[in-house]
């Protein structure tokens, strides 16, 4: 029996010819990234198991980008704590508040050149499946398996099986990644690719941008999945070799193909230029609906941004969508660029005058208010649409508040009405 690109990815990586679902494996890890929630709990079992030195400080990623800027005395604890560490290990990937190369940490890493096909990735964070729109396995994992894997470069896993998800056809107008992945979890439930690997095919897979396509691995978790992975096309070596020229030129990187008689669990069919504008209304992301078919749902709130949709892409396009226009009255809109590179494009090419002028409060990068963190927590009865990945009870403030997950266009279209709308209602 044949293997799929994660079965082929994790094999090589464990050093064994093949594996089957099921199979547990100790793997080499190539990247091992951390934030700040998520590693000064692993410092404290790194330091508590006696563990001297890092494995390797350059396959090492501390990322401060939840709660940072510090928003209280405990948030700067947490973020001391790391950056403590990593100064005493010497962590090459450790970017400050204000570096040039600092943001959230599923978009820098990518466009940092950090991440390349091929990979094996790890993360204290949930959502460190994104990196499968380059070709690589990247997952999740808690705050002790970060410590271990810090100090020896390998953890263990259990071979997922896979979900053969063939997309066809091109998207509609304004239908972005993000309508693409809710429809999916629309369709599978929340526990729809539970412990299971999200594997795209299809050509309709060439009429989705590198920025579309990490957001919809970004989003695999909502539906279960292990992890979610594209393989390497042009656009894909495209991006690379702009992120990391030297790694591209020298060929630091491998391509993974599923073998034709692979093993999948269910196959899903998707035809992009069917799939419609999206919205997850609470407390669910499987709770989807057209956009267009909620009518006269007031919000108090917009949130552009987060690790799902703060790429360059998706500020362009908000900037695009807002031009000449206003935030309606009584609607706060917060737009939050995912790095410091996309804030700086965004100043230089005029996209936060943009902002400004229709009356949106702009962020420094952040993770803020995605986890209810800070930079937009909402109160009791208030209702956000918002461009973040999670809408569960309480995700952003208030156990009585309301998150509406939806794309960067119907996000704009909704601070402009003051209402759940679409783009051809401004």
């Amino acid at each position: 029996m044949g293997m799929t690109m994660t079965q082929k990815i994790l094999a090589d990586h464990a050093g064994v010819p093949e594996l089957k679902a099921g199979d547990l494996i100790e793997a080499d890890l190539d990247c091992i990234l951390g934030n700040d929630v998520t590693t000064p709990p692993a410092i404290s079992v790194f330091e508590k198991m006696g563990y001297g030195e890092v494995f390797d400080k350059d396959r090492i990623c501390l990322i401060p980008d939840h709660f940072t800027p510090n928003k209280d005395i405990k948030s700067a604890e947490l973020a001391r704590c790391m950056r403590c560490f990593a100064k005493k290990h010497e962590i090459k990937n450790y970017y400050e508040v204000g570096d040039m190369r600092n943001g959230i940490e599923h978009v820098i890493l990518p466009d940092n050149g950090i991440v390349f096909p091929g990979d094996a990735i790890i993360g204290a964070d949930s959502h460190t499946c994104t990196y499968g729109a380059l070709g690589a396995f990247s997952t999740g994992v808690g705050s002790t398996d970060l410590a271990c894997a810090m100090a020896s470069g390998r953890t263990w896993f259990k071979v997922p099986e896979a979900i053969k998800v063939i997309l066809k056809g091109k998207p509609q107008r304004y239908v972005t990644g993000k309508d693409i992945i809710l429809h999916l979890i629309g369709m599978i439930g929340v526990d729809g690719a539970l412990y299971k690997s999200l594997e795209f095919f299809g050509d309709g897979i060439s009429n989705i941008s590198m920025d579309g396509r990490l957001t919809i691995c970004n989003m695999a978790i909502e539906c279960g999945a292990k992890n979610g992975i594209f393989p390497v096309d042009d656009i894909t070596l495209q991006y690379i070799s702009k992120t990391d020229p030297e790694r591209f030129s020298e060929g630091g990187y491998k391509v993974y193909e599923a073998d034709s008689d692979a093993s999948y669990v269910r196959e899903i069919v998707i035809d992009l230029d069917e799939v419609p504008l999206t919205v997850a209304l609470p407390h669910l992301p499987s709770n989807t609906r057209k956009a267009s078919d909620i009518k006269d749902m007031k919000i108090d709130q917009v949130v552009i941004g987060s690790c799902t949709n703060g790429r360059y892409e998706d500020i362009r396009l908000a900037s695009e969508l807002f031009k000449g226009k206003k935030v309606a009255p009584g609607v706060r809109c917060i737009v939050i660029p995912g790095s410091a590179r996309v804030w700086r494009k965004a100043l230089d090419e005029g996209m936060l005058a943009v902002f400004s002028d229709a009356g949106c409060v702009i962020s420094t990068p952040t993770c803020g208010p995605c986890l209810g963190g800070h930079m937009g927590i909402l109160a009791e009865g208030e209702r956000c649409v918002s461009t973040t990945n999670r809408n569960f009870v309480g995700r952003m403030g208030h156990t009585g508040s309301e998150v509406i997950l939806s794309c960067v266009p119907v996000a704009v279209a909704s601070a402009v009405k003051g209402e759940v709308s679409t783009p051809d209602m401004i």
